[in-house]
């Protein structure tokens, strides 16, 4: 019997998808894995619900290729950074992108044994959740906000149990690290694999530690940024003494800017990182003050200094990736992965994002995809 997915396959992979998939695999090294892949994106794209590896089995017809598709994704040994070059190189030829946007997605999971997997506070939700954390770093283009790389977060337990480290196969010179630190990593490694002019890095901070760190950082490669940080963030008024980030805009010096039509306002001064190079330009200290708000705006530091505030707003915006990674879960199956390797999870997370940017990017002027129910499969 033919089943809604094997039909709406056979009509659409002669078309897009087909190209897709066959450019962003095109790098894996044999036949089978690029046929996998090509499966489990279809199945991302299609099946609606809950997107484990049976259901992507059962609505291509081939409950028996469950095995297949987790070997694939679990135990193959194909690596993902390629696809995720490719990937890069696909999504800034179809859209221009304005910033490069770090964020982090928690992922909750059960069980202790999911590589990462660790209890953590998620502002998002307001409680502490047993999940896993990806820092991803996302392309804000004028069509849609897409994640090209993901760094996996290793917390400190997952220093110290070689046992548990084995079990999820994680690489041994890999060690715990932290998400600012992932923060600059993936910053590097997009400069360095990017075709486009590098782009202000933009990221909400505010609830991390080592934020003055990332933008000494980024101040010393000279890349711009736009970043919230923590209230009681040390910064230098010149001349002044260090002082909290929301200590800063008490003083004289302290300018205040109408935005629109509105009551908001912002309010900016000049301010140095402490620790950073004396001769660098001095960044920017400003939020956005609202009285009908019922809390304070966050606080922005940007080496962008010459930029009016009404692009600096805009640039802010571009923070909220919550609808993309909303999507991601929701739609795209991103909290479904089922296996506790660390190879397992990153080409998880590549074949999701793949997904995605297709359904955001692709050529047709059609509606986007309509993922199909295997209810009556």
């Amino acid at each position: 019997m033919t089943t809604p997915f094997t039909s709406y396959r056979a009509a659409f992979l002669s078309g897009e998808l087909r190209k897709f998939t066959q450019e962003i695999l095109a790098d894996l090294p044999r036949v089978d894995q690029r046929r996998w892949g090509r499966f489990y994106i279809e199945g991302l794209l299609t099946v609606s619900g809950r997107k484990s590896i049976r259901r992507l089995a059962e609505a291509m017809g081939m409950p028996e290729a469950a095995h297949g598709l987790h070997q694939f994704i679990n135990a193959s040994p194909w690596d993902w950074l390629p696809v995720r070059r490719a990937l890069l190189r696909w999504v800034e030829e179809r859209d221009n992108a304005r910033a490069w946007v770090i964020a982090p997605a928690a992922l909750p999971r059960r069980g202790e044994h999911c590589a990462g997997v660790h209890h953590r506070f998620v502002p998002a939700l307001g409680r502490t959740v047993n999940c896993q954390v990806g820092v991803g770093v996302f392309l804000a283009g004028t069509r849609a906000t897409v994640p090209v790389d993901w760094k996996l977060l290793l917390p400190g337990r997952w220093d110290q149990d070689e046992r548990l480290r084995s079990r999820a196969r994680i690489p041994a010179g890999l060690r715990a690290g932290t998400v600012v630190g992932h923060a600059l990593d993936l910053v590097d490694s997009l400069t360095a694999r990017s075709g486009s002019a590098r782009l202000p890095v933009v990221a909400d901070l505010s609830n991390e530690r080592g934020a003055g760190w990332l933008l000494r950082a980024l101040q010393a490669r000279r890349h711009e940024f736009l970043i919230a940080v923590p209230d009681g963030l040390p910064t230098r008024t010149r001349p002044g003494p260090v002082v909290g980030a929301r200590g800063v805009l008490g003083f004289e010096g302290t300018q205040t800017m109408p935005l629109g039509g509105g009551p908001a306002r912002m309010l900016s001064r000049p301010v140095g990182l402490p620790g950073a190079d004396a001769a660098l330009p001095a960044c920017r200290l400003f939020t956005l003050s609202d009285p009908t708000a019922q809390q304070p705006g966050r606080l922005w530091i940007t080496n962008m200094v010459r930029e009016s505030h009404e692009r600096l707003g805009r640039l802010a915006s571009k923070v909220n990736v919550t609808s993309t990674v909303d999507a991601l879960a929701g739609e795209f199956g991103m909290t479904a992965f089922e296996g506790r390797s660390y190879p397992g999870w990153h080409h998880h997370m590549s074949l999701v994002s793949a997904a995605f940017a297709f359904n955001c990017l692709r050529e047709a002027t059609d509606e986007l995809l309509t993922p199909v129910s295997t209810e009556a499969a």
